[in-house]
């Protein structure tokens, strides 16, 4: 069901750069996950207004659906070394193939030629390389005695993003409040700002709350690396649509009511099992979909996300939904004021009035 439609050929990736004070890139987060500032962007009235994340309960209404991403990150760093020299490897957990088959990346690549081995958390865990991918990672195998997610426990760190230079006190911070399913390398960002408190409050203003899954890869933050926007080849990511999600956004798509997506995992997955009409299938899938202005949206009203890079594709996600100029516009004001960007910043609300 991927599918994008342009109205722009030469849409250049230039065209999504802007510039941003390395102060701003929050380091850690807010004391208190719903304390976050929050940007409210009206697209059709183009009007902003300035909050704080828990007044979000002011912008839902009875009968909303709220679709959340319920995957949980890996402890997906592993630093070990190789068996016979010694020498330092960092591995990535990108998806598991099999039981005991990963994809991963691999620094420094150099080291891990096919039939090298690995030692990590002082032999608790061992790694074979296999092969290596298209992406230019490996397939590895892993050996250990007992249950692999048991000894990731122990062996693995939290993969922060590349521009978090502050170790994190409690890595349960870079997990939302409903991590449930295990299989990222990065967290669905926008989600940390929740608390259990803030969703009790939703819910009692009858906002329905959807969970559907989908694992965050590490490619979330590569680079574009191509000038026309139409030549980026998306990575891709593994999803999950209950028969049970599917049925009740349906049901609030068709009585009227929003389908409002926590963060850009849940729309690009949403938007990857709708159909021409705008109907949501359940399922379990792979997707590589990519969203930048020209794009027709199927399902989702509005949008809760955080401030993304410059030059992203999730950059060019939240323009396809409020329009490029805008969404500058309004990062040029949200600099102003002093957001805090990225994973660890403040959030934004992208309304649909």
């Amino acid at each position: 069901m991927e599918r994008q439609e342009t109205e722009k050929p030469d849409l250049k990736v230039s065209d999504f750069d802007y510039e941003l004070p390395k102060e701003l890139i929050a380091q850690s987060p807010s004391e208190k996950r719903d304390e976050s500032r929050l940007l409210v962007y009206h697209r059709f009235t183009k009007k902003t207004e300035h909050r704080i994340f828990r007044d979000i309960v002011d912008y839902l209404n009875p009968g909303d659906c709220l679709v959340i991403n319920d995957t949980k990150v890996l402890p997906a760093r592993l630093l070990g070394k190789k068996e016979d020299t010694g020498g330092k490897m960092e591995f990535v957990l990108l998806r598991r193939e099999s039981e005991d088959t990963w994809r991963v990346l691999v620094k420094p690549g150099k080291r891990a030629r096919i039939g090298t081995k690995f030692v990590f958390g002082d032999g608790l865990l061992k790694a074979e390389v296999l092969s290596e991918t298209e992406e230019g990672g490996r397939l590895v195998r892993f050996f250990y005695d007992g249950v692999f997610e048991e000894i990731l426990d122990k062996v693995g760190v939290m993969p922060l993003p590349p521009y978090i230079h502050k170790k994190l006190k409690d890595p349960n911070r870079y997990q939302t409040v409903y991590a449930k399913r295990e299989g990222s390398a990065a967290a669905p960002t926008a989600g940390l700002h929740f608390t259990p408190e803030l969703l009790d409050r939703l819910r009692e203003k009858g906002v329905v709350l959807v969970r559907i899954t989908l694992h965050v890869g590490i490619g979330t933050f590569r680079p574009v690396k191509v000038e026309n926007v139409r030549n980026h080849k998306m990575h891709r990511e593994v999803y999950e649509v209950t028969e049970d999600a599917a049925r009740q956004i349906n049901a609030a798509k068709a009585s009227g009511k929003r389908v409002i997506s926590v963060g850009t995992t849940s729309l690009r997955t949403l938007e990857s099992v709708a159909d021409e009409n705008g109907v949501v299938h359940s399922g379990r899938g792979e997707t590589g979909i990519f969203i930048y202005p020209g794009y027709r949206f199927r399902i989702i009203d509005a949008l809760i996300t955080n401030f993304h890079l410059p030059k992203s594709t999730l950059l060019m996600l939240v323009s396809a939904l409020a329009g490029r100029e805008e969404m500058l516009a309004v990062y040029r004001e949200a600099i102003s004021l002093r957001y805090r960007f990225f994973s660890f910043g403040d959030a934004m609300f992208i309304s649909d009035d």
